[in-house]
């Protein structure tokens, strides 16, 4: 036995994780397991769970791997389970309806992705990354059947979004309870110490640790973190609803990005995506309550210190410079994408659709109504404009996005 360990004391360790959670249960279990690492020198094994039903990871993702890098820097063990398995079921949390299945493939590729992402946050020689298809495909059907045992449909249908739907006439595919099962025998499979997520998750988290008791195993404890809401300060951060800011978006979007957010979101992303003190939250609180602090001077530094994290001082000063004379001084930047179509003239509404710029025709029809099209600096608000691309013209969509396009030449 290692009786010498260079773990923090349990007192110092419980100051860092409990730092801006919102469930830590039970509270005690995780001091007796830290105990227990530090009178035998081996660390705890730390448990998070993504599903690659998107190839991209937001700030939003960077909440919880942000305690997971805490945990991991206290000297424990990190694993992060690539639900590519679990993902061709689809997490039915906060849905309201089945949601199509994926492929294995489809799941693979979207989380080769991920471990590459997620590294901008961990350190990614002392993480561990698995997929649960190497325990999950191997499983029986008899397996499947002893797993879904130790389970009830009363005990799920206790789960909000399930109860929800039954009342409601909803479909539920029997696979869908599947998920929280095959998730819970993800932390039976690697015998999870404490398994993280965001507050959306803390159902299937608590389903983890009655399995791991029902296979013989000491429970894991489970952490919550908040959710982050998106840039329109509504919904909680989505590529789906556009709201998002990526992790891999570049200096420049993730700047202009984080100032559109309401003013009101402020606090909460010095919080949880600027990872800052609650000593300075509270200050830059009453700052802007009181008027001794001006929002955008205050949104300013939050855009310059995520834009920092993710990509360097250098380029977050970069991208304040270029936001300060494209938005403030209303010039074009100098670099932007270029971009072909096929034909010209092309309705203005097809083409923000072609470019990406907006996810539907129907955005680009409200984008373009609500003045937030311009062609070559001037506003487009006809929805059945035609705009000619015999040469190049630019684009531009709301206040981030720009390209310069042409037609193919014949």
């Amino acid at each position: 036995m290692n009786t010498t360990s260079t773990f923090p004391s349990v007192n110092e360790q419980m100051d860092v994780i409990r730092e801006h959670v919102v469930d830590l249960l039970p509270e005690a279990d995780l001091v007796r397991k830290l105990e227990r690492s530090i009178a035998t020198g081996t660390p705890i094994t730390a448990k998070l769970g993504l599903d690659p039903s998107r190839p991209d990871i937001h700030i939003g993702h960077a909440v919880v791997l942000n305690k997971l890098r805490q945990i991991q820097d206290l000297g424990h063990r990190v694993v992060l389970i690539i639900g590519d398995f679990t993902a061709m079921i689809g997490d039915p949390t906060g849905k309201s309806k089945t949601r199509p299945a994926l492929t294995l493939e489809e799941t693979r590729a979207n989380g080769a992705t991920y471990v590459a992402q997620a590294s901008l946050v961990l350190d990614a020689s002392r993480t561990t990354v698995v997929y649960n298809s190497e325990w999950l495909d191997a499983l029986s059907f008899r397996d499947v059947i002893a797993l879904a045992a130790k389970y009830t449909v009363a005990q799920l249908l206790e789960r909000d979004d399930f109860t929800k739907r039954y009342r409601g006439g909803e479909p539920i595919s029997v696979h869908e309870f599947l998920y929280p099962l095959s998730q819970a025998y993800d932390s039976v499979a690697i015998k999870s110490d404490i398994e993280l997520g965001g507050t959306d998750q803390k159902f299937n988290l608590l389903v983890g640790r009655e399995i791991m008791r029902a296979y013989g195993h000491e429970p894991q404890c489970i952490l919550t973190m908040p959710i982050l809401e998106g840039t329109d300060g509504v919904e909680k951060m989505s590529k789906s609803l556009d709201n998002y800011i990526g992790l891999t978006d570049t200096s420049s979007n993730m700047f202009g990005k984080t100032m559109s957010i309401p003013d009101t979101l402020i606090p909460r992303y010095l919080t949880y995506a600027c990872f800052a003190s609650a000593a300075e939250v509270e200050t830059v609180t009453k700052g802007l309550a009181d008027g001794s602090l001006h929002p955008r001077n205050v949104k300013v530094d939050t855009a310059k210190r995520i834009v920092a994290r993710y990509h360097g001082q250098q380029a977050a000063d970069d991208a304040y410079a270029e936001f300060e004379r494209v938005f403030v001084k209303r010039d074009m930047p100098d670099v932007m994408d270029e971009r072909t179509v096929p034909t010209s003239p092309v309705n203005i509404v097809d083409l923000l659709a072609a470019l990406g710029f907006c996810s539907s025709k129907s955005e680009a029809r409200r984008l373009v109504q609500q003045g937030g099209a311009q062609v070559d600096g001037a506003k487009v608000t006809d929805i059945a404009e035609m705009i000619d691309l015999s040469s190049p013209r630019v684009i531009r969509a709301g206040k981030l996005k720009f390209a310069r396009v042409s037609a193919k030449a014949d």
